[in-house]
């Protein structure tokens, strides 16, 4: 469920020698499976244990797991990262904002997974997003674009070259393209 690196571990063994013993360290996600959604890492003392809890065994350490946040934190990395600025402990959670969806699931559930997951990631730096509508009888996916993508002169490129890229890619024999329905006009939110 969550792949923690050798460094990170390294890492959290360091910081637990300096709690009592018997602490640990907890995975969790706040708001789990909304847009939302926050992951982190905190000391789990042992007092702090729930009977439902997950427990992974590391050298050294439990990481626990409360079961909500669970379905979210699968395929979960953490990592410690060193570079010329400095040291960084990294947490990568792909499923916090959407579970995860099973491969044989709708074609409109493993869409919107993509979407949720890797598109609306990329569009949130310039405050946008976009949002399946519907999946045509012919393989057509309607997305609406929203936040800092209403009015900006680039939406075409990153429709065409960046989500329609990415779509057919994922689901060649089954999507056949991706059609915007937002009206773009020029807004509070709008880039140039």
């Amino acid at each position: 469920m969550i792949s923690i690196s050798t460094a990170a571990q390294q890492h959290f063994v360091k910081l637990l020698s300096a709690q009592p013993e018997g602490t640990n360290i907890r995975v969790f996600v706040i708001n789990p499976g909304t847009p939302h959604a926050e992951c982190g890492v905190s000391y789990c003392p042992p007092d702090s244990i729930e009977e439902e809890d997950l427990q992974f065994p590391f050298e050294g350490f439990k990481a626990l797991v409360d079961a909500a946040s669970a379905p979210f934190l699968e395929d979960a990395e953490i990592d410690f990262v060193t570079d010329k600025i400095g040291s960084q402990l990294t947490l990568k959670a792909p499923n916090a904002k959407m579970r995860k969806v099973a491969d044989d699931a709708p074609l409109i559930d493993r869409v919107e997974y993509l979407i949720e997951s890797e598109v609306n990631p990329n569009l949130a730096a310039h405050g946008g997003r976009v949002t399946v509508l519907e999946l045509t009888d012919d393989g057509i996916a309607i997305v609406q674009f929203g936040g800092g993508c209403n009015g900006c002169s680039m939406v075409d490129v990153t429709l065409k070259e960046g989500i329609e890229k990415q779509l057919l890619e994922a689901f060649p024999d089954e999507l056949k393209g991706v059609r915007d329905i937002t009206e773009h006009q020029s807004g509070e939110h709008s880039y140039y």
